[in-house]
């Protein structure tokens, strides 16, 4: 879901990237309060409504939110087994609610707005040591990394198929682990050989 900025003229687009993730950190801090289901479902509601005000293709936003879904029944099976199945419905909510809003915002924000955002809001922070453009630059690699990761993935279990190994998490992983190091090495030393000096 992460890179996936689709080009709209809509209310939501226009807002701030900073001001966008200041309202979903804001959202998270009040989600955990909130502790009645219809409001939460009040609140999913008018998140899933906010896709509409942003003119989002509908086949889009629900490519996105499918795999939150079956991550959000899970959860639910899990607390309905070890506590009760109103505990897991909260906390469903609250992950579906919050993960919507995250997409909503991957969605009508380009990643480099987000990253030059954060890197103006974390600047007051250098008096104790906080360096905004390595945080930026952290943030930006890892979101970048994520889909290369999960096509990565992908690969290796396409090939792993082939082989008869697919249900093998061991056959999946090693590889896995082995390509991601690679991939960072490479990059530290193409930052490096570009002279990146954030401070």
């Amino acid at each position: 879901m992460l890179g996936l900025y689709i080009r709209r003229e809509s209310p939501i687009h226009a807002l701030a990237p900073g001001a966008k993730m200041l309202a979903l950190m804001l959202a998270a801090v009040g989600l955990i309060q909130v502790t009645d289901p219809r409001i939460l479902a009040i609140v999913q509601a008018a998140a899933l409504g906010l896709f509409a005000l942003a003119r989002l293709p509908p086949r889009e936003v629900a490519a996105q939110l499918r795999p939150v879904l079956l991550l959000g029944l899970f959860f639910f099976a899990v607390h309905a087994l070890l506590v009760d199945w109103g505990s897991g419905l909260v906390t469903v909510l609250r992950f579906t609610v919050l993960v919507s809003l995250a997409v909503l915002i991957t969605l009508t924000t380009r990643v480099s707005d987000m990253v030059e955002a954060l890197e103006g809001g974390l600047r007051p922070l250098r008096r104790v040591g906080v360096n905004p453009a390595k945080v930026g630059l952290m943030i930006s690699l890892a979101i970048r990394f994520v889909p290369l990761l999960i096509d990565l993935v992908r690969e290796i279990q396409a090939a792993q198929r082939s082989r008869g190994l697919e249900r093998s998490v061991t056959a999946v992983a090693v590889p896995l682990i082995v390509k991601t190091l690679r991939m960072a090495s490479v990059l530290t030393d193409a930052i490096e050989a570009r002279g990146y000096d954030p401070d």
